[in-house]
């Protein structure tokens, strides 16, 4: 009796220790399944954390720092960003609903926030600062952004899109560079994207990508890890499918 219920305990033991581990594969790290987080390091040693909040919101940590993309309250699930870290940085890529909510930004604000914006975007948002395709910007000493172009290019879907209205981002965090591609097709700009550590494409049409467009762009790209995102009921698996044996890691996330 006495054995079994050590033996009972043990199992107990091991299992929850099993549960707190964190499986580790090269630089990446998935803390925690639930959380949808993943920590990734710089050259120098410096974290670099992304948590899946849905769709096209993301957070991102990094030195104590907190970066949110496209933060969106009201989108299913509700998200509560009151309960969140006040954000250092929000970029948005675009006006768009399931992109821009200024209730969002309210709650994730402080006094020093700084909020980078599309030109239409800042129209909406106070205090932002507006970037153009092509525009860089130094947000800190270890940290840039770039806004690089997104737009649609199958012949009927240009009004979701146009060119030259949108931006993606590439974000730079001490060398470590993450491209938002936000709401694009496979665009032939994406040659000049180079270097990516982490990239983040939109896989929805009729908005966005289709899943080959998006493995198209991630070949051309070459980022060392992809996360297909905004990618609402798409079949998401096709995308890791498609890209088998190119040496690109997909991460599925919670990116609906």
């Amino acid at each position: 009796m006495k054995k079994n219920i050590l033996l009972t305990m043990l199992l107990m033991v091991a299992t929850m220790a099993l549960a707190a581990c964190t499986v580790k594969k090269g630089t990446i790290t998935q803390k925690n399944a639930a959380a949808q987080t993943d920590t990734f390091k710089t050259k120098s040693g410096k974290e670099v954390i992304f948590t899946a909040i849905k769709h096209a919101s993301i957070r991102i940590t990094y030195e104590g720092k907190e970066i949110e993309v496209d933060p969106v309250r009201a989108l299913k699930p509700t998200t509560d960003y009151s309960r969140f870290p006040k954000a250092d940085y929000i970029l948005v890529t675009h006006e768009h609903f399931d992109h821009c909510d200024t209730a969002a930004i309210r709650q994730l604000e402080k006094p020093t926030t700084v909020i980078v914006t599309n030109a239409n975007c800042a129209k909406i948002i106070d205090k932002s600062k507006a970037m153009y395709n092509g525009d860089h910007m130094k947000l800190a000493d270890d940290i840039t952004i770039d806004a690089v172009p997104a737009y649609n290019t199958t012949p009927g879907k240009e009004k979701y899109h146009p060119k030259g209205r949108d931006n993606g981002f590439i974000l730079t965090l001490d060398g470590f560079r993450v491209y938002i591609s936000g709401d694009t097709e496979d665009i032939p700009e994406m040659r000049n994207i180079k270097n990516i550590d982490v990239a983040f494409l939109s896989t929805n049409q009729p908005f966005t990508m289709t899943p080959e467009q998006t493995a198209r762009a991630a070949k051309t790209i070459k980022p060392k890890v992809l996360y297909p995102y905004h990618y609402s009921d798409t079949d998401i698996q096709k995308v890791a499918a498609l890209l088998k044996g190119t040496g690109i890691k997909v991460l599925i996330r919670n990116y609906q």
